[in-house]
């Protein structure tokens, strides 16, 4: 067993990034139950490659995610591997809240006057987040949120599913390229709670196995077989382009 890396907890109404190198694994656990988690995925090297939703969905033919799939980039390499889903059901197209949304629904409070309790949004805070890279409104794209679901009726009506996660659920990403992730710890924007939720999360951080021949990501569909060879390809291209600017650097 790899021992764990890093290990912290995030705070509801916060935000958090890291860039996680290939080859090692995220897990997110729900403390309390009820808790979301809206991310984002880029590449370290080049920040214009992000996470395509579109591409995700369409190419696994699914509009939810969970164990077993894969999260794409619009470069159609895989940022990660869905290795373990708890709750089964990983929101797709939910998004997430902006300032009058949050204000409508659970009113108005402010860091400088409420500290701790203010009543930050998703959209704000994954901004200031993303900003610490250079980054701004428009590199924000379609996010994930963990640990909680929205499906779809027989006319397309989305409808929240309150308590989909319960206390101790675990989704864990195996991380196939280098990719910086950006999350925050907002609410959902249909979360139907009269109270604001500021709802915890632990994250470790590990090494992971190696990716075996019966690998269910690998083989969940045709596409993440390409999505994977394209990885291998991306990956083969700078390690020899690191190897030979070692060289030089050598002579």
């Amino acid at each position: 067993m790899q021992a764990d890396i890093y290990q912290d907890e995030i705070p509801g109404a916060s935000h958090w990034s890291m860039v996680i190198p290939a080859g090692q694994l995220l897990s997110i656990t729900d403390i309390q139950g009820g808790a979301n988690v809206s991310m984002l995925f880029y590449n370290p090297r080049n920040l214009l490659e992000r996470y395509n939703a579109p591409d995700t969905l369409k190419c696994q033919h699914t509009f939810k995610l969970t164990q077993g799939h894969c999260l794409y980039s619009d470069m159609g390499r895989i940022f990660c591997s869905i290795v373990r889903d708890d709750t089964h059901w990983i929101d797709s197209v939910g998004g997430v809240a902006n300032k009058q949304k949050v204000q409508d629904k659970w009113g108005n409070r402010n860091y400088q006057r409420d500290r701790n309790v203010w009543l930050q949004n998703g959209f704000d805070s994954l901004l200031v987040e993303v900003a610490k890279y250079g980054l701004g409104k428009r590199d924000l794209a379609a996010n994930i949120n963990l640990f909680s679901k929205v499906q779809s009726d027989d006319d397309g009506d989305l409808s929240f599913i309150p308590e989909h996660s319960k206390a101790g659920d675990t989704v864990s990403l195996r991380f196939e390229m280098d990719t910086l992730v950006v999350l925050t710890t907002c609410p959902h924007p249909m979360n139907p709670n009269v109270e604001y939720p500021h709802l915890p999360v632990q994250f470790t951080v590990s090494e992971a196995p190696a990716i075996s021949a019966d690998d269910q990501c690998l083989n969940s569909s045709e596409e993440n077989g390409r999505g994977f060879e394209n990885n291998r390809r991306y990956l083969c291209q700078h390690t020899q382009h690191n190897h030979s600017s070692s060289t030089k650097i050598g002579a």
